[in-house]
């Protein structure tokens, strides 16, 4: 009985930290759609909200930081439960970095937005970037709530999208700035703005990574999919 206890404690306390996870997520998120308004409007306005929105990004890290430290030191958990809290600390980790490559994005649209170009400039292709890394966000963060691996693995296969978006969107970039050098300051801004896109989507991978982690205890950062479809076999 006090065991059944225990666990119904413990069984709280990882739901309330999962709470909290998906509200970071939930924040993450908005900043994401902030930045991709602000790019498409040319919106200071909107920018500075996606920087204000970060403080509450990282309140909730050190909160739930904090909470699963004090879940290790009073429960002493089991080490399939160990594995769990890690997996929630790293995924907390990666929605901190979104909201960072977020802020990033509404610097230089910010930078963009006073150079005076903004109209010039072929922002287009990159908001279809940055609505496919907001997408897999959201699927990272739906699988994480379910601990679906199914979801997780399809989430690993997508991010070759976007990495491919990229790839397209800088040599676009490279050629637009030696048709007109006149742009190459503010195209350069852009580069940065497509980098910070495609490490959103790098992070969403990190968490269906930790999903997979947490299931089957594989960890598959690095391996080939061959591998990883193995494990979540």
């Amino acid at each position: 009985m006090a065991d059944k206890h225990l666990s119904t404690q413990f069984d709280s306390e990882l739901n309330t930290v999962s709470g909290r996870v998906m509200a970071m997520g939930g924040h993450a998120e908005a900043q994401i759609r902030q930045a991709i308004f602000a790019l498409a409007q040319f919106s200071v306005e909107a920018a500075d909200e996606v920087i204000e929105i970060e403080a509450k990004v990282n309140a909730l890290e050190i909160e739930i930081d904090r909470e699963l430290s004090s879940i290790i030191a009073r429960r002493q958990p089991t080490a399939r439960d160990l594995r769990l809290l890690i997996a929630i600390s790293k995924a907390t980790a990666n929605l901190e970095r979104v909201g960072d490559e977020a802020c990033k994005m509404a610097r230089m649209v910010k930078a963009i937005i006073e150079s005076g170009t903004a109209r010039t400039l072929p922002t287009s292709d990159l908001r279809v970037a940055a609505e496919l890394a907001s997408a897999l966000l959201r699927k990272s963060l739906d699988a994480f709530a379910r601990l679906d691996t199914a979801a997780a693995l399809s989430i690993l296969k997508e991010d070759d999208l976007i990495d491919a978006e990229f790839d397209g969107f800088v040599r676009k970039l490279i050629t637009y700035m030696m048709e007109d050098p006149r742009t190459i300051s503010s195209s350069l801004d852009l580069l940065f703005l497509a980098k910070a896109i495609e490490r959103i989507g790098d992070h969403a991978k990190n968490i269906a990574e930790v999903i997979i982690y947490i299931v089957k205890g594989e960890d598959v950062r690095h391996a080939s999919m061959s591998d990883i479809e193995s494990a979540v076999g």
